[in-house]
C-alpha cells in the first residue's frame, strides 16, 4: 500500500490539513501526518464520526467521499459547541461573596440575593445611671431582594431582635427608569439624612439626637430617581405617617396621611474636583395627626436609649405636623463629615387646650480613617482585610455632638417638668476597626448633658461606653 501524497489542489488540501488536525487532537497516534494513509485517515474520521453522532460516510477509499465526510464532521462539531453556549447562557448563575450570596437566571432578569446583618452590644454605664449594664442582641436582620425581570425589584427583611419579631423593610419596586421608580411597601420615609443611612454604615453605635426627630420606616407609596449621572436625586411619597423617630404601625390609625419629600444634589459627583464628595439637599414632611398614645405623640430618647421626655398621658395630636430638615455630607479620600439639622412642629390639645409646639435638634459628626481607605456614606471598605497578606484591616476615628431642644410652651401643661429635660446636649467619641468587608468592632464612649426648664427636676449626666461586633454581608 502507498502512503497517500496530497493533491497540489488548494481545497483538497485544506480540508485533508483540518482532518489531519481534527485526528491529531484525538491524540490516537503520535506519527507524522506525512507518512499517513489514506485508510489510516479514513479509519480515523470514522471514530471522530462515532464520538459526534454523525453516521459514517460510503464505503471505500476517495478522497471526496472524506472531504464531504469531513464537511458534516465539521458542521456537526459547530452546532454541538453552539447548543453547549447556548446551554451555559440559560443555566443559572450563583454567586457568593462578601455582599451575601446570589442566584441569577441565565438571561440576567431574575436574581435572588441573601444578604444579612448582625449586631451585638455590650453596654456599660458609668456614674449614677439609672440603667443596667448589659449584653444586647441589637440587630438580627436577613434580607431578602432582587430582580423581577427588567423591571421590578424586591426586598424583604424581618427583624428577629428583641422580644418579638417585626419586619423592618418589605416593599417592590417598578423601574421604568433610572429618572423615574415607583416604590410601594414599607421603607424609610425621605426626611432625614441618617435615617436613610443603613445602620451597617453608621459611624457610631447608636443614631444621634436628630435621628430622633425624622420619622423611620412607614407604608405608602414613593416616586423616586436619580438624574444628571446620580448628581441630583429626589423621592416623593404619600404614607400613613410616623411619629417622630419611630416606625409607623400596620395600618393607618386615624385616616390621616403624610406628604413627605427629598431633593438631595452632588453637583461634583464623578469628577476629579476635589469637591466630589461634596452632597447637600432638603427632606420635609407634612400631614396631620388626631389621636393620644405612642401611635400619635413621640418620645425622644438619648443615645443610650432611655427616654427623656415624654407627653403627658392626657395630650393628644390635635392637628397638622410639619418637619424639615436642610442637610448634608463631604467626603475626601479617608475623611468624612455628615450633619443636619431638624424641625418637627406638632399641634397638640389637652383640656380643650390647643398649642403648636416646634421642637429642634440638629448634629455634626466627623470621621477619619486612618489607614488610607476611602470614607463614605455606605462605609469602609478595607483595602488590606485581616489575614490577607498580612493585613490588619482599616482604623477609624470618630466624633460628634448633637443637640435636641423641647419647646419650652410644652411645660408644664403638656409634659412633667419633674419627669422630662427640655434639652439634651450629647457628644460622642469612637473607634471603629473593620477587620474585613463583613466584620466590624466599634467602641463609643458617650456623654449626655441635660438641661429643665425653671422649676423643673435636672437629670443627671448620662455616661457610657457601648461595644458592638458587627457582621453584615
Amino acid at each position: 500500500m502507498t502512503a497517500y501524497r496530497p493533491r497540489s489542489t488548494a481545497p483538497t488540501r485544506k480540508r485533508l490539513s483540518l482532518g489531519l488536525a481534527v485526528a491529531a487532537c484525538g491524540a490516537w497516534s503520535s506519527a507524522p501526518a506525512q507518512t499517513l494513509t489514506v485508510e489510516q485517515l479514513q479509519q480515523r474520521l470514522e471514530r471522530l464520526e462515532r464520538l459526534a453522532g454523525v453516521a459514517g460516510g460510503a464505503e471505500g477509499i476517495v478522497l471526496t467521499d472524506l472531504d464531504q465526510r469531513l464537511r458534516i464532521l465539521e458542521r456537526r462539531l459547530g452546532l454541538q459547541e453552539e447548543e453547549r453556549e447556548a446551554a451555559a447562557r440559560a443555566a443559572p448563575r450563583i454567586a457568593i461573596d462578601q455582599k451575601g450570596a446570589a442566584f441569577k437566571s441565565g438571561d440576567g432578569n431574575y436574581e435572588l440575593k441573601l444578604r444579612g446583618l448582625l449586631q451585638g452590644d455590650a453596654r456599660v454605664f458609668l456614674g449614677d445611671s439609672s440603667q443596667n449594664d448589659t449584653f444586647l442582641l441589637r440587630t438580627a436582620r436577613p434580607t431578602l431582594e432582587g430582580s423581577l425581570g427588567q423591571r421590578g425589584a424586591y426586598r424583604f427583611t424581618p427583624e428577629f431582635a428583641g422580644d418579638s419579631t417585626s419586619i423592618v423593610d418589605a416593599y417592590a419596586d417598578l423601574r421604568f427608569d433610572p429618572a423615574y421608580t415607583l416604590r410601594v411597601g414599607k421603607f424609610t420615609s425621605p426626611v432625614g439624612l441618617e435615617r436613610l443611612q443603613s445602620s451597617a454604615a453608621l459611624v457610631d453605635v447608636e443614631r444621634a439626637l436628630a435621628s430622633e426627630l425624622a420619622p423611620n420606616r412607614d407604608l405608602g407609596v414613593q416616586l423616586q430617581g436619580e438624574v444628571a449621572t446620580g448628581r441630583f436625586s429626589y423621592a416623593l411619597g404619600v404614607f400613613n405617617g410616623a411619629v417622630d423617630g419611630r416606625d409607623a404601625i400596620a395600618s393607618n390609625p386615624d385616616d390621616d396621611f403624610e406628604y413627605a419629600g427629598r431633593v438631595f444634589f452632588e453637583p461634583f459627583k464623578g469628577g476629579d474636583s476635589g469637591w466630589a464628595g461634596l452632597g447637600f439637599g432638603i427632606g420635609a414632611s407634612t400631614g396631620e395627626k388626631h389621636g393620644s398614645g405612642n401611635n400619635f405623640l413621640p418620645r425622644y430618647r438619648i443615645p443610650g436609649q432611655a427616654t427623656f421626655f415624654a407627653y403627658r398621658g392626657s395630650v393628644i395630636a390635635a392637628g397638622e405636623h410639619r418637619r424639615w430638615s436642610p442637610q448634608g455630607w463631604f467626603y475626601r479620600n479617608g475623611l468624612g463629615l455628615q450633619a443636619e439639622y431638624i424641625a418637627s412642629r406638632q399641634a397638640v390639645a389637652r383640656d380643650a387646650r390647643r398649642k403648636e409646639l416646634e421642637h429642634h435638634a440638629w448634629q455634626a459628626t466627623a470621621s477619619y480613617v486612618l489607614t488610607g481607605e476611602e470614607a463614605g456614606y455606605r462605609g469602609v471598605t478595607p483595602s488590606r482585610p485581616l489575614g490577607v497578606n498580612g493585613g490588619l484591616g482599616a482604623l477609624e476615628l470618630t466624633a460628634r455632638y448633637g443637640e435636641l431642644r423641647i419647646d419650652d410652651a410644652a411645660f408644664p401643661l403638656y409634659a412633667d417638668p419633674a419627669v422630662s429635660a427640655a434639652r439634651i446636649q450629647s457628644w460622642t467619641l469612637g473607634a471603629n476597626w473593620y477587620l474585613t468587608a463583613n466584620l466590624k468592632l466599634a467602641t463609643n464612649y458617650l456623654h449626655s448633658r441635660f438641661d429643665a426648664v425653671a422649676g423643673g427636676a435636672t437629670l443627671p449626666d448620662e455616661k457610657a461606653v457601648f461595644s458592638r461586633l458587627q457582621v453584615s454581608l
